[in-house]
């Protein structure tokens, strides 16, 4: 059996080596490295892909964050409500602009922001809500979007880890996650499902203005050379990273048809079990599984890591502290019994080796393990 890696990114490579060399060559004979055909062509690739029209790449999905943020012309003070149940970048950026990060609880089931958790934090200071797709589902962007219209907010969707994924109308429409409110980012860092083999990232919208607005702030804010019409950035997705992803777009429905079916395998090896509860698979979303997470229930999940790690499983806590509550962001403002559902679930994530590579073999000796330690405890 092969080594059990969280993302087994070599593997991956292996199957698009000669089309990706090919691709480096071409880059390297022609000293393209910045803006090359490459990177104007993967746009276009993506615009196709996820049915947007404009997409704007850029260095990596935490400057997607910001340049967005910057593309709506807030001001200091102004209120952006997001979950406080993610990752760091997504309330960095808020505060890195002056803005005011307003966090709020997620739901149990899903892992994303709560669209009541929302309704109770909007105040005449809010511009701005940042639902984040986590773990390779979106949020409840039907509701979100009726909230934006009432109160007249845009929505930035952090679609680092949902790339893929589908939204299903109630009406039983579909758009790709991203694609919805008012501005969409995404990372390419190399371990999301369309990942590339440094940092990257993308910015996509429906709106002309916004999206000319974008293109001006990634290049420092010009439109013509050395002419400043905006205040912007350097943030460009290199041409070597351009030549990986447009290797990796075509085959982005099969790899993630492969973690959904490694999803499959360990839903129905837990199914059932009074200490596992598997992910919940929302009515309104597709599953692109960026990470299969686990709630431990009834049991240490920290004692189970451990063991894991014992039998050379890796498996990851995302995320053991609220953001809430790290150094950087605290607040007085906060209050633990408007988050007892992030408080719940950082003492029962745990998130299982998942990648487009899994083989049977590697799946039945993880969830083989995982059920001798419960057999064990019980």
């Amino acid at each position: 059996m092969k080594k059990i890696q969280m993302v087994d990114l070599i593997s991956q490579y292996k199957c698009i080596e000669a089309e990706i060399q090919k691709g480096f060559d071409q880059v390297l004979n022609t000293a393209s490295f910045i803006n090359g055909q490459q990177v104007t062509q993967f746009a276009n690739n993506l615009e196709n892909y996820l049915q947007v029209k404009n997409v704007i790449p850029c260095a990596n999905g935490t400057d997607a964050l910001q340049i967005a943020l910057m593309a709506l012309d807030l001001k200091p003070g102004d209120e952006v409500i997001t979950a406080d149940f993610t990752f760091a970048a997504t309330v960095e950026v808020i505060n890195l602009l002056n803005l005011k990060s307003v966090l709020v609880d997620v739901d149990y089931n899903t892992f994303t922001i709560h669209p009541e958790a929302i309704k109770k934090a909007i105040t005449p200071k809010t511009k701005a809500i940042i639902p984040v797709h986590l773990f390779g589902q979106c949020a409840n962007m039907e509701e979100i979007l009726k909230i934006a219209q009432e109160h007249n907010l845009y929505i930035i969707e952090d679609n680092a880890q949902a790339i893929g994924a589908d939204y299903i109308f109630s009406d039983g429409t579909t758009k790709k996650s991203g694609t919805i409110g008012t501005i969409g980012t995404t990372s390419f860092f190399p371990s999301k499902n369309l990942g590339c083999y440094g940092d990257g990232g993308a910015i996509y919208t429906n709106d002309e203005n916004l999206a000319h607005k974008i293109r001006g702030i990634v290049n420092h804010g010009m439109y013509k050379r050395y002419y400043h019409d905006e205040i912007g950035v350097n943030s460009r997705l290199d041409t070597l990273q351009a030549v990986v992803l447009n290797a990796k777009l075509p085959h982005l429905d099969e790899y993630n048809k492969k973690r959904m079916n490694a999803a499959d395998y360990y839903d129905k090896e837990f199914a059932n079990h009074p200490n596992l509860q598997v992910p919940t698979r929302a009515e309104y979303s597709t599953h692109v599984f960026h990470q299969y997470t686990l709630k431990i229930v009834n049991s240490n999940r920290d004692e189970l890591q451990k063991y894991l790690l014992e039998k050379e499983i890796p498996a990851m806590i995302y995320y053991p502290v609220p953001l809430r509550k790290q150094k950087a962001y605290f607040s007085d403002d906060y209050k633990d019994q408007d988050f007892i559902i992030t408080d719940q679930l950082i003492n029962q994530v745990i998130s299982l080796p998942m990648h487009s590579e899994l083989e049977d073999e590697q799946l039945k000796y993880i969830s083989d393990n995982i059920l001798m330690y419960f057999n064990t405890k019980n």
